[in-house]
């Protein structure tokens, strides 16, 4: 017999006790997720990441003594094992921007229904980062319109028409299987691809490559 797959380690992390026990108890009963714990701001997150060891940290951007982005860049070094998705009410690309280079692994807003809630966590542990469309279409619009310089972006990329449509597609947060539908792929193709995206550009993972995107001018 196949065992079940080991559930996703979940830590809640918000400042308001309403929304941090309401998320926890939605996850709590969702197939394939375990909450770990809750914690009220960035330096407890940081606490009990080390201490309880989640596979996934959902944390909010604005709390009181070391506010998300400040734990994220904490937890880099402290917890490096963990993945962090940001989850907030705040789409300024500010936030955004500096969230990723923090090291997260997806910005995703308050307002998405619970079940794609848990399927971005379940996302988030497989390492595929992801951003709110509304968070895409901002940092988008946040752009300038003028051609980017190559100097700032660094040497311009070796890749091809194809695999710049799929970093552009990365950047904007879409998963493997949503590409492949959109570029009628198959996933493997699309995850062969990204795979030399990332080895051409010598990135590390999606979310440098979304960075990437942006400074390219590909949003």
């Amino acid at each position: 017999m196949s065992q079940e797959p080991t559930a996703v380690r979940v830590l809640v992390v918000d400042d308001q006790q309403l929304i941090r026990d309401g998320i926890a108890a939605l996850l709590s009963i969702r197939p394939g997720i375990t909450v770990v714990g809750t914690a009220v701001n960035g330096r407890e997150a940081v606490e009990k990441a080390v201490e309880l060891g989640p596979d996934v940290v959902l944390m909010d951007v604005r709390m009181p003594e070391l506010d998300g982005v400040e734990a994220v860049a904490v937890l880099r070094g402290r917890a490096p094992e963990c993945r962090v998705v940001m989850l907030t009410t705040f789409d300024d690309e500010e936030y955004v921007v500096q969230a990723l280079r923090a090291g997260a692994s997806g910005y995703l807003l308050k307002d998405l229904p619970a079940e794609e809630l848990a399927h971005a966590i379940r996302l988030a542990h497989a390492g595929v980062t992801q951003l709110d469309s509304t968070v895409a279409a901002r940092l988008a619009a946040a752009l300038p319109h003028s051609a980017p310089d190559p100097a700032a972006a660094g040497p311009a990329p070796a890749l091809s028409p194809r695999e710049l449509d799929i970093l552009r597609l990365v950047a904007r947060g879409r998963t493997n299987r949503e590409i492949a539908a959109q570029l009628y792929l198959s996933e493997g193709t699309v995850k062969n691809h990204i795979s030399r995206i990332l080895s051409r550009l010598a990135l590390r993972d999606r979310t440098q490559a979304a960075l990437r995107a942006r400074d390219l001018g590909l949003l």
